[in-house]
């Protein structure tokens, strides 16, 4: 069967996966640039390189992300929506409902058994329920974001925030910090209030089980027990994969299926 691509150009970070016969043969992570253009030819350079490929063994590319429309290699484009859909349900076929959270936006999907999309709605309006929230609260901390999971686990009294505004919550960290409050009680209650943001969002659809989350806030095993916890069911992540490429697997099937 054909080799074919998927390429998803977010804010922050661009991927790409590269299938054939429906197995991975490669998948690639960089930072975005300024420019989705240049993200895009990265992101291919480096994909090729890492799997041995040239270009043209590639038959059929499809682009996702806010850049799609950028991607000058691609030969057609597919919503982010319908491609987090596609590569979650791809890993887990009993997936009902998706929270897939981004750097700058927080989407959360309905499918059907069949994958198919029912009901969405998305945040982009507010930083507070995006990885742009962690990301800041992270810097004002002066740790990695990667570490705001882990130190939340090790919490006994998480501290709580006075506003969901980021600019506010930021606020409340400082005084915190300054007060010698245990660094593990602050990044359990940047958390919680990370997943008090989103599941606010997930009251607006009737969401069912199973819940699967994506995106690279899905790393962050505090955000994922807080949002379960807050809404009475235990969430799935996706280990087989990092949950930042999922919407480029699902590119990567749309694909499959023009070949």
């Amino acid at each position: 069967m054909s080799i074919v691509a998927g390429f998803d150009v977010g804010s922050l970070t661009t991927k790409a996966v590269i299938l054939k016969n429906k197995k991975i043969l490669g998948s690639v992570i960089i930072k975005s640039g300024p420019k989705p253009v240049e993200s895009a030819n990265k992101v291919m350079e480096t994909l090729l390189h890492e799997t041995g490929l040239a270009q043209n063994d590639i038959k059929y590319a499809i682009g996702t992300g806010y850049g799609r429309e950028k991607i000058s290699f691609i030969d057609d484009a597919v919503s982010e929506i319908s491609c987090h859909g596609k590569g979650a349900q791809w890993f887990l076929s009993s997936a009902r409902t998706i929270i897939d959270i981004g750097g700058q936006d927080c989407k959360v999907m309905k499918l059907d058994k069949d994958g198919n999309l029912i009901k969405f709605i998305t945040n982009d309006k507010c930083a507070s329920g995006t990885g742009r929230f962690l990301d800041v609260m992270a810097k004002v901390m002066n740790i990695e974001v990667s570490d705001l999971g882990e130190l939340s686990e090790k919490s006994t009294k998480p501290i709580t925030f006075s506003s969901m505004c980021t600019v506010w919550a930021q606020a409340d960290v400082i005084k915190h910090i300054n007060s010698r409050r245990p660094a593990e009680d602050i990044c359990a209650g940047i958390n919680g209030a990370m997943a008090n943001r989103v599941s606010m969002l997930t009251n607006t659809i009737k969401i069912e089980k199973d819940i699967c989350m994506t995106g690279g806030v899905a790393k962050n095993k505090g955000v994922v027990k807080a949002l379960g916890k807050i809404l009475g069911c235990r969430i799935k992540r996706i280990k087989k994969i990092d949950p930042q490429l999922m919407g480029a697997v699902g590119a990567a099937l749309f694909a499959q299926e023009k070949v």
